[in-house]
């Protein structure tokens, strides 16, 4: 019984971090976003965000969605519909394809790749089909998209977001 409730513990914490992540990711080009109103199929947008950052929304127009949360985006959305058009409108956002992360260097097949929530570099090189050989695994760095020219020393368990650059350098024999 109390390694039923672990499990079921465990989970939850999993599930809520990865609820906590999404609410406090930063949408940007690249990512395909899901907005509905409840009783309002006709509101249902599904748009890929492109170098704008911007969607064409049903009534309201171009938005600017780069750089919100998804809450963000439920409550623009929400708060351009109340007045003129629905009476306390229930909008819903997610994200449904985040933008890909790359991986370079001392990898087996480098390349840009579907990121998700809670990803670490180690998941990335599994990914990218492991390291090869000649991988240092002190010579791990982590270019932030916000700080492209900047690397960030890391390891296998370095946490990377949507849009990072990962690069394993080859160690000295």
């Amino acid at each position: 019984m109390k390694f039923i409730i672990a499990i079921s513990c465990a989970l939850f914490m999993c599930f809520s971090c990865l609820a906590a992540t999404s609410q406090s990711y930063i949408l940007g080009p690249g990512d395909k976003i899901e907005i509905k109103v409840f009783g309002q199929p006709e509101l249902e947008v599904i748009a890929l965000l492109g170098n704008s950052g911007e969607v064409n929304y049903p009534f309201l127009g171009k938005i600017e969605l780069s750089g919100l949360t998804v809450s963000q985006v439920e409550q623009t959305i929400s708060h351009g519909l109340a007045p003129d058009y629905l009476v306390n409108p229930d909008v819903y956002a997610q994200v449904i394809e985040y933008r890909p992360f790359y991986i370079h260097g001392e990898v087996k097949k480098p390349g840009g790749y579907p990121y998700q929530p809670g990803m670490t570099v180690n998941q990335a090189v599994a990914l990218a089909g492991g390291l090869t050989e000649r991988a240092s695994l002190d010579k791990i760095y982590v270019y932030k998209e916000q700080r492209k020219q900047q690397q960030v020393k890391g390891d296998l368990n370095s946490q990377i977001a949507a849009g990072d650059t990962i690069k394993i350098e080859q160690r000295l024999f």
